[in-house]
């Protein structure tokens, strides 16, 4: 039997007036996830326990098997995991932004967490020249991918540094940074760092983009996961655009896809994305495969385009890979990690919905998929980590 795990990153959502009531995912067309829906079970899952940030780097982890409250040290190290980075036991390691202030001052504002999507033949350069100006024995910058980068701070985690609580920059677009500023403030070659890269960025030779500030955060300790083939008997792989979910796929010793022309965005190589889930299945049992884009688009504010990445998804993601594997036993599993509401434009607390559709599974009847249907079956499980297992359990593969 091969498993899908099918992750639209943020799919979740709030009802909203311009939408006549319905959320994007309701308002979506999605006639593949509906069919599934309707000879499945669908439910709610709690991905983020309570007391802790609902981040993808929290949520994936959930949906992937791993409590976080056991495993979970930081956005960072999820990311450094991604790169391969070799790290010393009490090395913090920082996810680095390149972003967009209205001034580094307590008047200022966060305009964009991602510097207009900076992309990333422009983001490495600018990051490499911060390593050579600002880079020392203490910190070093490494590139990543768009505006997504990491900041390791040599024995960081036994300074109080650790326990900053900078403000993910995509809960901030628009609102001050006064608060975060006073944060920084308690921690001098932070803040030191912070403003000299400021001046930096400022330097037409050195960056030519909009990024005029980095954004230092969710720091932790390195990541250390249970090997996902011993906690589920399968041999998995990941597909994504974003070091998060590699970086889990890396500490889990899972295989790691990577597929040109994934961006993370609502314009990606969706048919790509497809083939590689199919070539792995051909001889291995599980694959998660995640699409970012209608994350970025709630973070945007954009109902409509959040519509139409939900619409994307299913059309370009679940139609053909429920039309490749038509005549093999199939189960799965098609979820959000967490709510990205329009009108909050960034993650929320919520319960996700989602499906299961494979042996084991009787038919819901229920017409359509969406936030409201997913909670009127009265399934939730208040643990989303075990989201995985239960799924396992009712294929009888477990």
């Amino acid at each position: 039997m091969k498993v899908l795990y099918l992750i639209a990153d943020g799919m979740g959502g709030w009802p909203l007036d311009e939408l006549g009531g319905k959320t994007t995912m309701d308002a979506a067309h999605t006639p593949n996830m509906d069919e599934l829906a309707k000879t499945g079970i669908i439910g709610r899952a709690q991905t983020v326990p309570e007391g802790m940030p609902p981040g993808s780097d929290v949520a994936n982890m959930s949906l992937l098997g791993f409590d976080p409250a056991t495993y979970h040290t930081g956005r960072g190290p999820i990311e450094a995991a991604a790169q391969g980075l070799a790290l010393g036991t009490d090395d913090l390691v920082w996810r680095l932004n390149l972003v967009t202030v209205s001034k580094l001052t307590i008047d200022g504002y966060m305009r964009d967490y991602s510097s207009g999507h900076i992309s990333t033949d422009i983001s490495r350069p600018v990051v490499k020249a911060l390593q050579e100006r600002l880079g020392n024995d203490t910190y070093t910058f490494y590139p990543g991918v768009q505006y997504r980068h990491l900041l390791v701070q040599k024995d960081g985690a036994l300074t109080e540094d650790a326990n900053l609580l900078i403000s993910p920059p995509h809960d901030i677009t628009d609102k001050s940074i006064k608060p975060d500023l006073r944060v920084f403030s308690r921690s001098p070659f932070l803040w030191d760092l912070v403003f000299e890269a400021n001046e930096l960025l400022g330097n037409r030779n050195i960056n030519n983009s909009m990024a005029n500030s980095i954004w230092p955060w969710g720091q932790g300790r390195p990541l250390t996961l249970p090997n996902f083939m011993e906690t589920s008997g399968m041999r998995g792989a990941v597909i994504s655009a974003v070091d998060l979910i590699k970086g889990l796929g890396h500490a889990s010793g899972m295989d790691v896809i990577d597929v040109e022309g994934a961006t993370g965005l609502l314009e990606t190589n969706y048919q790509g994305k497809v083939n590689a889930a199919l070539d792995f299945l051909k001889d291995n049992d599980f694959v998660f495969v995640h699409l970012e884009g209608p994350d970025e688009c709630g973070h945007g504010g954009s109902a409509k385009d959040k519509v139409e990445a939900i619409s994307r998804f299913d059309a370009l993601v679940v139609a053909p890979l429920r039309e490749a594997l038509k005549d093999e036993e199939t189960a799965w599993i098609i979820t959000c990690d967490h709510f990205t509401p329009i009108v909050e434009r960034t993650h929320t607390m919520d319960a996700v919905p989602f499906i299961l559709n494979g042996p084991g599974c009787n038919a819901s009847g229920i017409e359509s998929f969406n936030e409201k249907t997913a909670d009127s079956t009265g399934l939730k499980l208040e643990r989303g980590h075990e989201l995985l297992s239960f799924a396992l359990e009712k294929f009888g593969l477990k």
